[in-house]
């Protein structure tokens, strides 16, 4: 799959530069949570993940990761996967 999306983009925007390389990335326990709407809205999104759910789950911040392509979408239909890495509280 990585070789078919590297030669599709390729015929578009040339040769991808050496460094690009596909690698297993394991971030451990995290909540996902799907937005959908503008990036300016994430915030009441976050709040309720980290105020309500994390809480209640007996889970604490261990950092963010954010995924979003807003490249060819307006920003009302943006559909966004906010993923917060947790780890148990004690």
């Amino acid at each position: 799959m990585f070789d078919g999306a590297v030669a599709k983009t390729a015929k578009k925007l040339g040769e991808p530069p050496q460094s690009l390389r596909l690698k297993p990335y394991a971030d451990g326990l995290s909540l996902p949570t799907l937005h959908l709407g503008s990036c300016d809205d994430e915030d009441s999104v976050l709040a309720r993940l980290h105020d309500e759910v994390m809480l209640n789950k007996g889970f604490t911040f261990n950092g963010l990761i954010y995924l979003s392509d807003p490249r060819k979408t307006k920003p009302s239909k943006l559909m966004a996967i906010l993923r917060q890495p947790v780890m148990v509280i004690g």
